[in-house]
């Protein structure tokens, strides 16, 4: 894949903000091949074209496709251009075969996946109520996750990726976190997300990651680097 400009693709996600985040169905096998075409297009207008002709030449339901590719694709070109972000970095060389092998980047070394998340409802949900009081939930959540990251990383592990994504292998995990609630938008803010990422690669290597056991005789790295506005 061609090397990404960082400014350009920022402003390409951000045309997608134009629109409700919605995922009107869960994301599954089937719908993700349906939509392998927002590989091919990082400018919004090419991937809006593609996405109105796969729709009309599939029976899809216009609303239903038209929010899971916007998502997928939105999603996948926010997630390239943080995978850039580290491999430009010294000490960090970029999977040569990512088709084959389930890892994005050596860093130092050690093979790691990267997965660009929001801060879990899920999470606040299953946790928040007995770890927090009620009222200001979600923050308290928030707060414990960050004086607890083992404990998001482990429920990042059991409840995302699941199908043909899942595995359990070393990870970093960036979290956004938005004060308004609109969590997602931070994916498009690519120089945040750059500056996050420099800040903690200047503080860390694989040694200050956290290590699981989430198979037995497995041992599993893993860390989260937050992302705030």
């Amino acid at each position: 894949m061609s090397k990404l400009d960082l400014e350009e693709i920022e402003s390409q996600l951000k045309k997608r903000l134009e629109y409700p985040y919605l995922w009107m169905r869960k994301q599954n096998d089937s719908w993700d091949n349906a939509t392998r075409f927002i590989y091919k297009y990082p400018n919004w207008d090419d991937f809006v074209k593609a996405m109105e002709k796969a729709w009309k030449k599939g029976s899809f339901d216009k609303n239903s496709f038209s929010h899971y590719a916007m998502n997928r694709w939105y999603n996948f070109w926010s997630a390239q251009a943080a995978e850039q972000i580290f491999t430009e970095l010294p000490g960090v060389a970029p999977n040569p075969n990512p088709k084959e092998d389930q890892y994005d980047f050596r860093w130092l070394g050690e093979r790691f996946d990267l997965k660009t998340s929001v801060f879990p409802k899920g999470y606040d949900k299953e946790y928040a109520l007995t770890l927090c009081s009620p009222d200001g939930r979600e923050s308290r959540a928030l707060d414990f996750a960050k004086a607890h990251p083992e404990h998001l990383i482990q429920w990042f592990y059991k409840n995302q990726s699941t199908q043909q994504r899942f595995h359990l292998k070393n990870r970093l995990f960036i979290v956004c976190y938005d004060e308004q609630g609109a969590h997602y938008k931070l994916k498009s803010e690519i120089t945040l997300l750059k500056q996050a990422i420099e800040n903690y690669m200047k503080e860390r290597t694989p040694a200050d990651t956290f290590s699981l056991y989430l198979e037995e005789g497995k041992e599993t790295l893993a860390d989260i680097i937050w992302v705030e506005k």
